[in-house]
């Protein structure tokens, strides 16, 4: 599944689902690339906190990757996160 991804609430959500469809613990997500256990909990409670190495790490072992995409753009395999729209 893909996710439309905006808001530091937003990625919390997709992490935390993609790990759960991947039927990992955070213990096992973080074994997978040697990041913590409560690095995992941090990257999916409060991502705004977290570095940029440890969220590709993690994206790495949910088997995801980073897109970027200009705004405008439409894709409609996207599913938009189910939070509402919130200042950053």
């Amino acid at each position: 599944m893909k996710y439309l991804v905006s808001t530091p609430s937003q990625l919390s959500h997709a992490l935390r689902s993609a790990r759960k469809a991947r039927g990992l613990s955070q213990d096992g997500a973080g074994a997978l690339v040697g990041l913590l256990p409560k690095t995992i909990s941090a990257l999916e409670n409060h991502p705004g906190s977290a570095t940029i190495d440890s969220l590709m790490k993690l994206l790495s072992a949910l088997g995801l990757e980073l897109v970027l995409v200009p705004k405008e753009a439409d894709d409609e395999g996207i599913k938009s996160g189910s939070l509402p729209n919130e200042a950053w």
